[in-house]
């Protein structure tokens, strides 16, 4: 039988009182993580609470018996890129990152609807599919000044009360490559709008063999985290020792400028190709320099191996990468979807297996970018969402809709629509 929940809220007054009353939002009847009784869930200030305060008006939400699960963190995504919500985009043939990011610049000069907005789109969507914040990367370079920095700085404004958001100023054109890249980035870093600095592929397409301007990437990368206090987010998509190389290199850096816990490597596709021994003192080596890594989980060669890389101590979360972008018309923005592809692509069987794909995209994602987790215990944050189901395992394989999502502990969407 279906239950469906009642959207009205009622307000009681929990018990009188001489000063103006706090406000708690109970939700009623639902079932954290799909486990045993349903009980009440009791927002408090933003986060959960054991119970409703002395004196304070109460805001009920019926739940219906559903499932209540953490909000999700995409730890990994590229909202200045989309076209998401526009006109049909017919996308060339690429070779390699150089073609690529011709592409990129294909695509921002085609697209008509401004930036700020396009990335506001989007990002409400995620919000609509359960996300709780996001680690956006945005293009900084030559072809487009710093219009992602301040389109992206706008969207998070809108969306403030509803979704975490960071933005890492990224040279996806190199800075060596890119004349005037470095000092873009140099500029980024100072304006006081992103959260963190970018690099990508330090060697195999912005190396030192590149006639360019400037340090080497990775100088100016660290450089600039030291100087502004910044963490550090690099995609490293080389293989081999090209991308094991620069890995090992990060980490060392990382450890002599003291920024341990402050430094991810997204992608890393050079680290799936390992195993055994070889596997494991990488993990061992990242683990200490305090390095996290993001999956996207592209394919079952690329996807990073995360049991064996948690077992080690290094923290992992799941990110969407692009969404309906130049380089592929694919991508949701939708971190349950992800998780189940993760599933998909890592022959995920077991309950374990399928609830380990879930933590990645939750409490993986938001320990990589330091934010507590949404455990639903009293003290977490009131981020959650609430779908119709038996379980979790089952939920990560039907990807049932969102009835109602909470950020803060206020309704943010509802029916899969984004409320605000």
């Amino acid at each position: 039988m279906t239950v469906e929940y009642d959207p009205s809220v009622r307000q009681t007054r929990a018990q009188e009182a001489p000063m103006t009353p706090s406000t708690a939002t109970v939700y009623r009847d639902v079932r954290p993580f799909g486990a045993g009784a349903p009980v009440d869930l009791v927002a408090v200030d933003g986060v959960l609470a054991e119970r409703v305060p002395d004196g304070a008006v109460v805001e009920t939400v019926e739940g219906g018996g559903r499932i209540a699960l953490p909000g999700l963190v995409d730890a990994h995504i590229h909202p200045d890129k989309t076209a998401w919500g526009q006109p049909w985009y017919t996308r060339r043939p690429a070779a390699g990152l150089a073609e690529y990011v011709r592409g990129d610049v294909e695509l921002h000069d085609w697209q008509r609807t401004p930036l700020a907005d396009r990335a506001y789109g989007l990002l409400a969507h995620a919000v609509s599919r359960g996300t709780r914040a996001v680690r956006a990367h945005v293009d900084v370079a030559p072809a487009y000044g710093l219009e992602a920095v301040t389109g992206l700085a706008e969207a998070r404004e809108r969306l403030r009360s509803a979704l975490d958001v960071q933005i890492v100023a990224f040279p996806q054109h190199g800075v060596r490559r890119a004349p005037g890249a470095g000092a873009l980035l140099a500029e980024a870093a100072a304006s006081g709008l992103v959260d963190a600095v970018g690099g990508l592929d330090p060697d195999g397409f912005d190396g030192v063999g590149v006639d360019g301007e400037g340090p080497a990437q990775l100088d100016q990368v660290f450089a600039l985290a030291e100087r502004h206090g910044l963490p550090v987010d690099v995609h490293l998509h080389d293989r081999g020792e090209r991308g094991l190389a620069p890995l090992r290199d990060i980490a060392a850096r990382t450890k002599a400028a003291g920024l341990q816990g402050r430094v991810v490597v997204s992608h890393a596709f050079c680290v799936p190709e390992l195993s055994g021994r070889a596997l494991e003192e990488l993990a061992e080596l990242l683990a200490g320099a305090g390095i996290g890594l993001t999956t996207v989980a592209p394919s079952a060669h690329q996807v990073l191996p995360f049991r064996q890389l948690l077992a080690a101590g290094v923290r992992v979360g799941l990110g969407s990468d692009g969404v309906r972008d130049s380089w592929s018309p694919f991508g949701n923005a939708d971190m349950l979807h992800r998780a189940h592809l993760l599933g998909w692509t890592t022959d995920a069987r077991t309950d374990r297996d399928l609830a380990e794909c879930f933590d990645l995209a939750a409490t993986g994602g938001a320990e990589l970018i330091g934010l507590p987790a949404a455990t639903l215990a009293p003290g977490s944050p009131a981020d959650f969402f609430l779908v119709a189901g038996e379980c979790l395992p089952q939920v990560v394989v039907d990807l049932p809709a969102r009835d109602l999502v909470v950020k803060g502990g206020q309704v943010v969407a509802r029916d899969g629509k984004f409320t605000g």
